[in-house]
């Protein structure tokens, strides 16, 4: 379901002719359609660093797009776009095809089934959640939307309440490890894209779906394309009474939220101007979320609204190519400890606001391709419990920290015809800490050998600012560091990838050295004293093997029809760091241990497809319950499984997760739900 691939781009540069009929599709950099042959180019919006093979839709043009000149086309590997057989980064790409046929209803649902990402839910539905990626925590990686970056300063937890639904994804890219001189700050141990696009043309969907719980939800697009203009909107609501109920008998896993997103494009045969505009607001039951032995409040409530907007550019012609970008973002947070009732506890209320100008640029010569940049990001927050006094108070808000991130970057990429080397380097300034700017190295290597095999290197390292939560928050149970430093870390990453005849498959190794590492640690031997306390843990090494493989049975056996593809991923990760006696840690020493994750794609009928997906995974760590106790973190299997009946511009669907009821957790004091069904139907016009 999931495959590595080398990541293509938008902009596509014609070298030479081959000798072949179709050499003249390869330089136009458009989706053509030629029988049974589909090649579609990934457009602008796609990660700035990563690279992958081309999206198929059907086993024939797979066979046809490997013998294609595929080396013609522009990509990107790096900073700079190089094409696919000279980028150097692997990444983990999700397309249409493989979100459609998913038994999930979210983003974060979706990333559960990437091996190397660590999903942990408070609720389901993407009510809350925290994302990592080889063994980090939630606040150490970066989310992009379009490239991008809509991190939240405050948290990392509620990062993941985007305004777009899976409908509006054109693909999902997962960059594992550090990507400090690709993306700057925040992207320690890895980065997740999240590709949107208008629609090719004028269009409309509409979908409806119900499930177990009071489970709901309506959505609907369209899109207007004219000549040179393109427009999209779209626009959902989903609700839920959750799946249990405080002491009180109450509501206090439910949700309900609605989000909006707008995209336009422009483009000409000198620019590509896109834009954006998108809203998330929503409300749940956080139950046991945050609670603690100490504290074991079981109705709490959240509540958030989020605002992401952008404007994109990027020339298509000249020697020198820019793209330059600009944003804004702004995230309001209510948490209720009680919910309803702030005379019991004051209500936690937390506004940032997040600005941030970017340039992009390249060039070539007769050294290699060379490209530069830099990036300002100024984030704000005023709160009623994080930060510094105000001068100014403004309501319930008499707390804030302003603090401004300031890089640079620049590359230079040695291309060869199947050997590449890619080196650079971040400069990074940042106001809160007073330090002087820092500068962070990074390269990567590929070779290819043979058309079938890659061989790849990389080292690269990167750094995290401490979040507004980690530094400030102080309520019931948790007491946080103003004066942590921000965290380090260097990588090193080898790995090899094989394709050939509908088999598919990757080794990747990889070391990580973290330095100041945060975390929330709690010492159980202080009895009723104990607390949640933000801390810099000295140093944590970690090491990982990621294997993927891959069988697609319409080129392996084409003779039938009922098996079409088969997927099997596993990863495992050590780290040297272990718990001393008496400490439990609530992120950074709880990581997944093992994770298998499995998919098979039948075709039961001529319109009738099966998607089964089965994750096992076995978690390190432990947790301190209600009575004291210290538990360990079990292993467990989960089996989701999606039926759908396609009938040309609409379909029906019938999905389950955790079909077979077990009992697990993610978190320890957080009851996960059992067995969950869902059906729908959507429509295309």
């Amino acid at each position: 379901m999931y495959k590595p691939r080398f990541n293509k781009r938008q902009v596509l540069v014609f070298r030479q002719f081959g000798n072949k009929g179709y050499s003249l599709f390869s330089c136009l950099g458009r989706e053509v359609v030629c029988s049974v042959l589909s090649v579609a180019t990934l457009t602008y919006a796609s990660a700035e660093s990563v690279s992958t093979h081309p999206v198929v839709t059907d086993s024939t043009a797979m066979t046809t797009a490997r013998e294609m000149q595929l080396e013609e086309v522009s990509i990107t590997g790096s900073r700079a776009p190089l094409t696919k057989s000279q980028a150097a980064r692997m990444v983990t790409v999700l397309d249409r095809t493989d979100i459609a046929q998913a038994p999930v209803q979210s983003i974060n649902d979706l990333l559960k089934y990437a091996v190397g990402v660590d999903v942990r839910q408070r609720g389901p539905i993407g009510a809350q959640t925290d994302i990592s990626i080889r063994g980090g925590t939630s606040e150490q990686i970066i989310i992009l939307l379009n490239g991008i970056n809509i991190c939240d300063p405050q948290t990392g937890h509620n990062v993941m309440d985007l305004p777009i639904d899976l409908s509006e994804i054109v693909r999902i890219e997962v960059l594992e490890g550090p990507a400090g001189r690709i993306y700057g700050t925040s992207s320690l141990v890895g980065a997740i894209n999240i590709v949107t696009h208008p629609a090719a043309e004028t269009s409309a969907d509409f979908s409806l779906e119900g499930g177990s719980f009071g489970y709901g939800r309506i959505s609907g697009r369209g899109n207007l394309k004219q000549d040179r203009w393109n427009n999209q909107i779209s626009a959902s609501y989903s609700r839920s009474d959750g799946y249990s109920r405080s002491a009180e008998g109450s509501l206090n896993t439910d949700f309900s939220g609605g989000k909006a997103f707008y995209q336009g494009q422009y483009e000409d045969d000198a620019v590509r101007i896109n834009w954006h505009v998108g809203v998330s607001d929503k409300g749940w039951g956080s139950s046991t979320f945050w609670a603690s032995p100490k504290w074991q409040a079981d109705n709490q409530y959240e509540h958030t609204t989020k605002i992401f907007t952008a404007i994109q550019a990027q020339t298509k012609c000249g020697r020198l190519r820019f793209a330059p970008s600009i944003y804004w973002n702004q995230n309001q947070d209510r948490y209720e400890g009680y919910r309803g009732q702030p005379e019991k506890m004051k209500f936690n209320r937390n506004r940032t606001d997040v600005y941030g100008v970017n340039l992009s640029s390249y060039f070539d010569w007769i050294a290699g391709r060379t490209a530069f940049g830099a990036e300002l990001r100024n984030e704000d927050l005023v709160s009623g419990n994080l930060g510094e006094p105000l001068s100014q108070p403004e309501g319930d808000y008499t707390l804030g920290v302003n603090r401004t991130n300031i890089s640079g970057y620049l590359e230079h990429n040695l291309l060869f015809k199947d050997f590449t080397l890619s080196a650079g380097l971040v400069a990074v300034k940042n106001t809160w800490n007073n330090k002087h700017f820092t500068v962070y190295p990074g390269v990567d290597i590929s070779y290819r050998p043979h058309q079938d095999w890659k061989l790849h290197a990389s080292y690269n390292t990167s750094l995290r600012m401490p979040s507004f939560t980690e530094m400030y928050y102080k309520v019931q149970g948790y007491s946080a560091d103003p004066h942590l430093m921000p965290e380090e870390m260097q990588a090193v990453e080898l790995g090899i990838n094989y394709q050939h005849k509908g088999f598919y498959g990757t080794a990747v190794i990889w070391h990580h050295h973290g330095k100041n590492m945060i975390d929330w640690i709690m010492d159980t031997s202080k009895g009723s004293d104990a607390i949640w306390e933000s801390v810099n843990h000295t140093t944590i090494n970690s090491i990982g093997v990621e294997l993927t493989t891959k069988l697609d049975f319409t080129q392996l056996l084409p003779s039938q029809q009922f098996l079409r593809t088969f997927t099997l991923n596993y990863s495992y990760i050590n780290q040297d760091k272990k718990q001393e006696e008496n400490i439990v840690s609530q992120y950074a020493l709880e990581y997944l241990r093992h994770k298998l994750v499995g998919h098979v794609m039948l075709q039961l009928y001529h319109q009738l497809d099966l998607s089964l997906n089965v994750r096992w995974q076995d978690r390190v760590g432990s947790y301190t319950d209600f009575d004291g106790h210290i538990n360990d973190y079990q292993p467990y299997c989960l089996t989701d499984a999606r039926l759908t009946w396609h009938a040309g511009k609409w379909k029906l669907y019938v999905e389950a997760n955790n079909l077979f009821d077990v009992s697990y957790h993610d978190y320890g004091l957080v009851e996960e739900p059992g067995r969950w069904l869902i059906a729908g139907v959507s429509i295309h016009l």
